[in-house]
This record gives structure tokens, C-alpha cells and sequence, in this order.
């Protein structure tokens, strides 16, 4: 007769348990600053002759003429360019913590009877007193 038993044994696989991602979107943000600014503006600026002027022009002439002056001014100009300020990414750690299993196993008990009285609940072959009980 052959004595059968079921023995556990623990250990642990692999599953997915979901997905973790990262995603970039883009937002506008408002910058407010102030920049000096500055411009040209024209000023008329009238003086006499004074008599040693005069004696040095010669012959005066009347005439039309004209006489133009550029003007200045700033503005703002906003220049843009695009730089990498993080890298960002997604690392994984394994965190291992002890969890308590509880199962069930089955296994097989042998009684005989020796004509003289029954024996009843022995298992791994051996008798009451820890000896191996043979059958003849």
C-alpha cells in the first residue's frame, strides 16, 4: 500500500498590475515685464546772429531750403528660443515585503488492524511510539 501526501511549496510569480506613464502637454503662460524704452523728439532752437557771423556769410540770399534730421526711437523686440530645462523619466523599484500565505494540504492516513486491536491515525508509516510498524 502506498501512503500519499500533499506538500506545499511557496513561491512567487510575476504579474502585471498596470502601467505607469508619462505624458508632456504644452500650456501658455502670460510674462509681464518692464523694459526702458527710449526715443527722439526734436526740439526747434532759434539764435541771433551775432555781427561777427554775419560779416563771415558773405551775401545772404533769400531762398526756400530744407533741412531733415532722422529720429530715434527703441521698441521692444520679444525673442523666443526653446530649451531643455529637466530630463524627466520613469524608474522602477522593487520593494519586497514579507506576506503571510495560508493554504491547505492534503495527505493520506493508514489504519490496520493487528487482530487484536485497531490502530488508527498513523501517518509517514511509523506506530504510536515513533517505530516503524510492519505488516506481515
Amino acid at each position: 500500500m502506498m501512503r500519499s501526501e500533499e506538500r506545499a511549496y511557496i513561491d512567487t510569480e510575476q504579474h502585471e498590475t498596470g502601467h505607469a506613464r508619462l505624458r508632456k502637454h504644452v500650456v501658455t503662460e502670460d510674462v509681464r515685464t518692464t523694459v526702458p524704452v527710449s526715443h527722439e523728439e526734436v526740439h526747434v532752437t532759434r539764435e541771433p546772429i551775432s555781427p561777427e557771423d554775419r560779416s563771415r556769410s558773405g551775401n545772404a540770399r533769400i531762398e526756400e531750403s530744407q533741412v531733415e534730421v532722422t529720429l530715434h526711437e527703441e521698441r521692444p523686440v520679444v525673442r523666443k528660443e526653446t530649451v531643455p530645462v529637466e530630463r524627466v523619466r520613469l524608474d522602477t523599484e522593487k520593494v519586497t515585503e514579507q506576506e503571510e500565505v495560508t493554504t491547505q494540504v492534503r495527505k493520506e492516513q493508514i489504519e490496520y488492524d493487528d487482530g487484536a486491536r485497531e490502530r488508527k491515525g498513523m501517518t509517514e508509516g511509523r506506530g504510536k511510539h515513533g517505530r516503524e510498524d510492519r505488516y506481515s
